[in-house]
């Protein structure tokens, strides 16, 4: 099982190019950055981590394609991943474009991972129905998926559509990036990794060891190989019993939770972590 980190990045944080240098020198596997484009002030959707006030960084988040394109330019072996992104507000052909290119310039170190999304305001400034954001989230990645894999790719879908075309750079990874799904166990999210995904984002590590099993079955069903799937959960916060347990059950991956602090803080915390590598 892997090590992973997730920051909160923000412009109040430690520069995530900084986090990405001193991770790397420490012998983390990855590093994954959130997305959020911007917060409306409205504050209809509730915070998704059940308080009363939404944590103020979720205002100040940092664009994660920039912030892990600065990221890799300083190491050479970490991977650098969005946890999540949200595919599904973004143009297809621009967001693949983007993500193939940080692939080229990394030599095959981007993983993506992708988000529903939870907020309706901010899904909603961007013309997405969130009744409809699962088909939407599922079209955006298969229409970038055409895009890396094929020479003239095309996509015919109910919201994303474009005739034949030309765009390169394809990624390195073939036939794609790792791609990975966030959110909470069910059979409609089980059924998306099976079709077009790697593997399986969850936030924390509640319910896996039933979890687990299941995806693999509806992998198998699908005729993939389930051996093969990435279980990576997100926002852990670790202890030597916690993280043998995730190995005991199949977790490919722990994404340990870093503090949205500066680098007196958050430096601190890395080597603390270093015992668990």
């Amino acid at each position: 099982m892997e090590i992973g980190l997730t920051l909160f990045a923000t412009d109040l944080a430690i520069s995530p190019v900084e986090l990405a240098r001193e991770a790397e020198a420490r012998g983390f596997h990855s590093l994954y950055l959130p997305e959020h484009t911007h917060i409306p002030v409205s504050r209809e959707t509730p915070p998704p981590t059940g308080e009363a006030e939404l944590a103020p960084e979720y205002k100040r988040t940092l664009d994660p394609w920039i912030a892990l394109a600065a990221a890799c330019s300083v190491t050479e072996r970490l991977l650098l991943g969005t946890g999540i992104a949200l595919v599904a507000q973004h143009d297809p052909i621009v967001l693949a474009k983007e993500i193939a290119t940080l692939d080229l310039l990394s030599a095959g170190r981007v993983v993506l991972g992708v988000g529903y999304g939870w907020n309706r305001e901010e899904m909603r400034d961007h013309g997405v129905d969130p009744r409809t954001r699962r088909a939407r989230v599922r079209e955006t990645v298969l229409a970038m998926q055409a895009l890396w894999s094929e020479e003239e790719a095309s996509f015919e879908g109910e919201f994303i559509r474009f005739p034949k075309c030309w765009q390169w750079p394809k990624p390195v990874q073939h036939p794609r990036p790792r791609t990975l799904l966030g959110g909470a166990a069910g059979p409609t999210l089980f059924a998306h990794i099976a079709e077009y995904a790697d593997g399986w984002l969850p936030i924390g590590g509640a319910g896996l060891r039933e979890a687990i099993p299941e995806l693999r079955r509806v992998v198998e069903a699908r005729g993939r190989d389930p051996r093969a799937l990435h279980i990576a959960p997100m926002g852990v916060i670790p202890d030597e019993r916690k993280l043998e347990h995730y190995r005991e059950i199949g977790v490919t991956e722990a994404v340990l939770r870093v503090p949205a602090g500066g680098r007196e803080v958050v430096l601190p915390v890395l080597d603390a972590y270093t015992r668990y590598l």
